[in-house]
């Protein structure tokens, strides 16, 4: 489909050109965006807009419904070093004779304002641009419906097999030539990735015992040859690693989610022999443990880090404001902090005596944890404490860890949230069965029931749990919750 090139980035009069009327503020497209900036070259120096480039897109098709693309000259073009030439391209000449950001600054309005906006990467550079340049003619930025980022969405959903996941290694890993560091050929660049990405997680999902084993054996060996990563193969021969393995390289991804429900054994063709079915079985159970024994051993399971890899030096607490509210997060090295822990005990099985908004009981239980994650917790718990009191909040601080037994022994609460469909509640934890000869079976539910829950979660069973860290304050109570995103369950 042809695209309606609403300005091209040349010239004051093309560049200052408002948006088809047919595509004015706050429309139903979501706006895909870039920008594109000067490189600060001493210390305090900001970034200066260059380019910005916009596609809007039709939500139901992905397709262009319209785009825009504007050079722009900022306030002092000496800030056009070499060294951002080198980044972008974008010559002082290219933009002595672009308009000035007051010039364009009501078309980048009325695209952007109140759409959905997406983007690679957009939360930590784009959108504090966007808002900058606003701020710096003295006029309020426009405002997201709500935000895409498809850096962090690919990187858990796709796993890191394009590496560290950035524009340029994700279209050489799909083939899509050098990325141009130009704004609207980025943002057709993003949409080309994006889709490939989909594309290939949907045929993983349709054919699980076709593509998605092969797929996790044949990544985990190329990684192991290229980046000194673990094989399925070294993961078997554990027993005879050197005693700092545990310190090996841990950025390797979970190559395929496990399948959603209905998606393995119950997918089958009803028509296949036994032992046509039983080979199915058996590959899904070499998939699952391939991809449990990754995501344990090396941090995996998007992106979830064991409690030795976290380093306290690097955790900081980040405010993230967006349209509707203001949300905290704790960080570690510019990522959300996730954490694995494999062999917790459960000491009290699930409990529901706490209510949501909306009356439906939020279930947790109860778990010891070793020393090491309780370190990491506690230096959590204490900055975040300190940074909600700093912020002027009055509500009562709830300790994290809490001290059980003779020995002091320190125990957490992990949260299984719940989410509401049309048709009933269910888990939104992933929840697994570890027999003891090592097989798993994901285990299904067809609706929320706590007592269900608390025979699989009985004092004594031990558990590998991966969850994540959100920071909440609600009336007048704040502290830090334990959200399970995955909890694997040991058979005795």
């Amino acid at each position: 489909m042809a695209t309606a090139p609403v300005a091209a980035p040349a010239g004051e009069e093309e560049g200052s050109r408002a948006p088809a009327a047919a595509h004015q503020a706050g429309g139903p497209e979501i706006a895909f965006f870039d920008v594109e900036t000067s490189v600060p070259q001493r210390a305090g120096q900001g970034y200066a807009l260059l380019e910005f480039g916009a596609i809007l897109v039709c939500p139901r098709r992905l397709v262009e419904v319209a785009s825009y693309a504007t050079l722009v000259r900022p306030a002092d073009l000496c800030v056009v070093s070499a060294a951002s030439v080198r980044c972008n391209g974008i010559t002082r000449d290219a933009v002595a004779a672009a308009p000035s950001f007051l010039a364009v600054a009501d078309a980048v309005y009325d695209i952007l304002h109140g759409r959905v906006w997406a983007g690679h990467n957009i939360v930590r550079f784009d959108l504090p641009r966007i808002r900058e340049a606003f701020n710096e003619i003295g006029r309020s930025p426009p405002e997201p419906k709500g935000t895409i980022d498809t850096l962090p969405l690919l990187t858990q959903r796709f796993g890191r097999r394009a590496g560290d996941m950035k524009m340029a290694s994700l279209a050489n890993y799909f083939g899509l030539g050098r990325q141009k560091h130009r704004s609207l050929d980025d943002v057709r660049m993003n949409l080309e990735v994006l889709k490939y990405c989909a594309t290939v997680l949907f045929l993983e999902a349709s054919l699980p015992e076709v593509l998605s084993v092969e797929n996790l054996v044949e990544h985990a060996i190329t990684r192991s040859k290229t980046n000194g990563a673990t094989s399925p193969e070294a993961i078997k021969s554990g027993a005879n690693s050197s005693p700092d393995s545990s310190k090996r390289q841990r950025t390797i991804s979970q190559v395929n989610n496990p399948t959603p429900d209905g998606d393995n054994q119950e997918s089958v063709d009803p028509a296949m022999d036994r032992d046509s079915s039983e080979l199915i079985s058996h590959i899904e159970d070499i998939k699952l443990n391939a991809t449990m024994l990754m995501g344990v051993s090396s941090s995996g399971y998007s992106g979830f880090l064991e409690p030795s890899d976290v380093s306290t030096e690097c955790i900081q607490i980040s405010a993230n404001p967006s349209y509707y509210t203001q949300r905290t997060f704790i960080k570690h090295k510019d990522s959300p902090l996730q954490l694995c822990c494999a062999g917790l005990k459960v000491q009290f099985g699930v409990s529901s005596k706490f209510l949501d908004n909306a009356g439906r009981p939020k279930l947790n239980i109860v778990v010891d944890i070793p020393e090491d994650l309780s370190e990491v917790l506690e230096f959590c718990d204490n900055l975040a404490q300190r940074t909600s009191q700093e912020s002027g909040s009055t509500s009562e601080w709830r300790p994290l860890t809490k001290k059980y037994g003779y020995v002091n022994r320190p125990t957490v609460r992990l949260n299984i949230p719940t989410t509401v469909t049309s048709d009933a509640s269910i888990y939104s934890t992933d929840m697994y069965k570890k027999e003891p000869s090592g097989n798993m079976q994901k285990l299904a539910f067809s609706q929320v029931d706590a007592a269900e829950l608390d025979s699989l979660f009985v004092r004594g069973n031990k558990l590998d749990a991966f969850f994540s860290l959100e920071i909440y304050d609600y009336q007048q109570n704040a502290g830090i919750r334990l959200v399970a995103k995955r909890l694997v369950v040991h058979s005795e």
